[in-house]
Parts: C-alpha cells; sequence; structure tokens
C-alpha cells in the first residue's frame, strides 16, 4: 500500500518507519528542510530503542523517504496519516490549528479518493472538523478516520508492531476495509482491531491516558500517607497489585509522570468536559496532584540541611521523563532543578540521553557530567530522578567515594532498604522508611 504520513515527530516517525516495515511504500513529510535532509541521509532525530535499525533498513529497502512537498507525497498515497502536533493552549485546550491546515491544504490538491487518518491525540469532534475543513476545496470524494496511537515511549516500535489492540474510528464501510487491510499484518497473533465510531475512538486515547495518570497518582497518594503512618508502600503495592481487578501495572510510587502524553491529555479531556459544561473533578485532583508530587522530594532535601540548602551542591541521576527516551516533556527532573537552584544549591547532571535536549532548554544553569559516577564529584547529596537501568545496580563503592556525605534521595525507589542500611547510606525514597545510618 502507498501511504503518506504528514509529520516527522514522535509519532510520525515511528508510524511511517514501521508501516514500511511490512512491506508498505511510505512517504514522510515534515516542513522543516534541515530535519527531512537529516532523514534522507539515515539520521534518527529521535532516541526510540530498536528505531535506527528499522529506519536504516526501510531506507535502504526504498519502502521509507522523506520529502516537504505534500503534494508529491500524497499523489499515489491510499491512505494519508496525519501526525502533527496538538500542544495546549493557555486554557488547557488541545491546539488544532496544525491538523486543520494541513486538512485545508489537501482539500485543495487531492486528485482521488483518499482515507485521512488522524493519528494525533485530538479531542472528540476533531473528525468533524477535519472533515469540514477538507471539504471546503475537495473535489473527490474522501473518509476521515479516527485512528489514535498507543505507543509508550521506549517501547513505541514493539507497541506498533505487536499492539495490544487496533482502534479505528469510521462510519464508512470503504475506509474500514482499507484500515483493517493495513493492519492485518500487525495483529496475526489474535488482537482485535476494534471498530467503532469516530468520536468514541477520539475519546477512547484521552480516557485510556487519564486513567493511567489517574492510577499513577493515586499511588503516589497512597505513598505520601505510607510515610505519614510509617507503612510500607512496597507491600501495599504488591498486596492491591495482586488483585486481577486492579493490576500490577502503574502502581509504581515515585516524584510524579511526564512526558509528551498525560500531562497534556489529562489537561485536554478536563477542559473538553467544560466545554459540555461537565466538571470532571477527579482529573482536576490528578493534575493538582500530580503537580504537587513532582518536588515532593525537595522538601526532603532542604529539611535534611537545615532548613537551607544554599551553597549545597547536589548530583542528579536522570533527566528524561522517563527511561529509554530523550524526552524532557514535563520531567520531574526540570521541576527539582528549578526548586533547588532557586533555593541557592548547584547541580551537576547526567542522563543516557536527555542531556542534550536539557542543555538546548536551560544552558548552563547546572553542570552536565560524562557519567553517573563523574556528576557525584563533591556532592553533598544524590538525587535519582529517571529510573534508568544502569542507575539499578552501581558501583556504592564509587558512590561513596564520589559524594561528601553517603546520602541518596531516591525518586524512583530504586534500591533495598536493608541493601542501603548494611551499606552504611542515609537512604530516603517514596512511600518508605528513610534508612538512617546506626538508626
Amino acid at each position: 500500500m502507498n501511504i503518506a504520513v504528514v509529520g516527522t515527530g514522535y509519532v510520525g516517525l515511528v508510524t511511517g518507519t514501521c508501516l514500511a516495515e511490512t512491506g508498505n511504500h511510505v512517504i514522510c513529510v515534515d516542513i522543516d528542510e534541515n530535519k527531512v535532509n537529516k532523514m534522507k541521509n539515515g539520521e534518527v532525530p529521535i532516541y526510540e530503542p530498536h528505531l535506527d535499525v528499522l529506519f536504516e533498513r526501510n531506507i535502504k529497502q526504498g519502502r521509507l523517504s522523506f520529502t516537504t512537498d505534500l503534494a508529491s507525497a500524497i499523489e499515489d498515497a491510499q491512505v494519508i496519516f496525519l501526525a502533527l502536533p496538538t500542544p495546549p493552549g493557555e486554557d488547557g485546550s488541545a491546539d488544532l490549528s496544525y491538523i486543520l491546515g494541513v486538512a485545508d491544504d489537501l482539500g485543495k490538491i487531492m486528485k482521488d479518493y483518499k482515507v485521512l487518518v488522524d493519528k494525533s491525540t485530538v479531542p472528540v469532534g476533531t473528525a468533524e472538523k477535519v472533515t469540514a475543513a477538507v471539504a471546503k476545496n475537495a473535489k473527490h470524494d474522501f473518509d476521515v478516520v479516527s485512528n489514535p496511537e498507543f505507543l509508550r515511549e521506549g517501547f513505541a516500535v514493539d507497541d506498533f508492531l505487536k499492539p495490544d489492540r487496533v482502534v479505528v474510528g469510521t462510519s464508512s464501510d470503504k475506509a474500514q476495509a482499507i484500515m483493517e487491510e493495513l493492519y492485518k499484518p500487525y495483529v496475526r497473533q489474535g488482537n482485535p482491531i476494534i471498530f467503532m465510531d469516530e468520536k468514541s475512538a477520539e475519546l477512547t486515547k484521552y480516557a485510556a491516558n487519564a486513567f493511567l495518570a489517574t492510577k499513577i497518582t493515586f499511588m503516589n497518594e497512597i505513598a505520601n500517607m505510607c510515610e505519614l503512618v510509617d507503612a510500607d508502600v512496597d507491600k501495599v503495592r504488591i498486596g492491591i497489585g495482586t488483585d486481577t481487578r486492579i493490576g500490577k501495572r502503574f502502581l509504581f510510587p515515585g516524584i510524579g509522570y511526564g512526558g509528551s502524553c498525560f500531562p497534556k491529555d489529562v489537561q485536554a479531556l478536563a477542559k473538553s468536559a467544560g466545554e459540555v459544561n461537565y466538571d470532571f473533578s477527579i482529573l482536576t485532583a490528578v493534575m493538582k496532584v500530580n503537580e504537587e508530587q513532582k518536588t515532593v522530594i525537595v522538601p526532603k532535601i532542604q529539611d535534611f540541611f537545615g532548613g537551607d540548602v544554599k551553597g549545597k551542591h547536589f548530583a542528579l541521576w536522570g533527566l528524561a521523563f522517563k527511561p529509554d527516551t530523550d524526552d524532557i516533556r514535563e520531567a520531574p527532573a526540570l521541576y527539582v532543578i528549578d526548586k533547588l537552584v532557586a533555593a541557592g544549591a548547584t547541580i551537576t547532571a547526567f542522563d543516557p540521553e536527555g542531556m542534550d535536549n536539557v542543555k538546548g532548554l536551560i544552558g548552563d544553569k547546572i553542570s552536565y557530567a560524562d557519567n553517573q559516577y563523574d556528576a557525584l564529584e563533591n556532592a553533598d547529596t544524590l538525587i535519582i530522578a529517571t529510573e534508568w537501568s544502569v542507575f539499578r545496580s552501581p558501583d556504592f563503592g564509587k558512590v561513596a567515594a564520589g559524594l561528601n556525605e553517603k546520602v541518596v534521595f531516591d525518586g524512583r525507589n530504586l534500591y533495598d532498604l536493608d541493601q542501603m542500611k548494611s551499606l552504611g547510606f542515609y537512604y530516603n525514597s517514596i512511600g518508605r522508611k528513610t534508612v538512617i545510618p546506626n538508626g
């Protein structure tokens, strides 16, 4: 099948590359000429495990190409994926200007029937708006389909190639048949392609992300309560996670969620609810709690130093919002940095993939180390903000040697309490007892 993917951000590039991997001919379109030239030369603009291998292979075999020319890209395409940004506006609503702008252009240049697929996360009613924007100038039949993505950063390639389910919103039998043919290679093991109306598909994506964000936030609230009543959140997590009605996933407490999806989608769903005069109060609470959770570790650090961290130097492990990505959008680490630097502290950070993006955002507000152990030099405390695998089994001898004091504040609960006590560390984590040497 000939396919065009408009937008080469995270979703668009993974979508285009994975569609090419099953034999389709895919042209990816972007207005950024410099970015397009780099991709033509085999440079992957994002970090995502395993994407580089598929990217290189499909370019080499002629199934994946790139252009800035929308008209040439869609000329032979049967299906056009719209994978464009939907950033939050000042009021929290999703900005659809990129999608509707391209929709307007498509209506002017389409020369035959096309299936237009909303792949971006969009509010309920977007398919109708895209249809209207295309129809203003279209001289040929077309269908607009809602096909939300469910890609986890760090696992996106596997998620696309072996999805739990594929959700397709369409009221057209013709479009449904085309989408079913397109996705059949990815669901050979029996996972479903779920067809529904466009509005239900649009709401499904928001509902899924909002529910997961709520689950994370609930567990963070439980962790905060555990600290007050001297309970252990790890034991509580296991106790409830073995209940099949609840499940084990998304129950790990920490310093809040971030990234490009959960914060934006929760906010957008709450805004959409408000537009139909519905007070989605649980989402208001989720956003409030998560905002506070991102810096819940800062008062603990300040208390340890008698309320004043001015002149203190901290090592920070982790900048990306989660492991296995270079995405720093809404990363809790950035909020911790802001609070501590504003209080007069200095920070040296290390992250396996996220440092260049942080440098581009905040420059020399902090220092950066070449590896995790160099970040410890002359630091009064180690702070852990992202649960990268490389941080899970460190050389604690090197950690102790690098720090001025054997003090760790862990926002991701990476280490065993008994082990940290036996090693003589002061160890403060989330929802668990604080380890105090000789205490």
